[in-house]
């Protein structure tokens, strides 16, 4: 399923849900749906991240790291 026809699906059963309820079957494909459409976001803003450089004024390129996470 395409990206948009997703966020059309999304949005019909956010109306619905609002209007008259969901069913289950229902709120299972919109949690369904929630979560590809939230993975695909991640993926494409890791990828434009990933070929992100800093320009500093000297003009000197530094690639964007990963920042590690500390435990807490």
């Amino acid at each position: 399923m395409a990206m948009d026809e997703v966020i059309r699906r999304i949005n019909e059963l956010a109306r619905k849900a609002k209007s008259e309820g969901l069913t289950e079957e229902e709120t299972k494909e919109r949690d369904a749906l929630r979560r590809q459409y939230i993975d695909a976001f991640k993926r494409n803003l890791t990828a434009q991240l990933e070929n992100t450089y800093i320009v500093t004024p000297d003009g000197k390129k530094t690639k964007l790291t990963k920042k590690e996470r500390v435990a807490k």
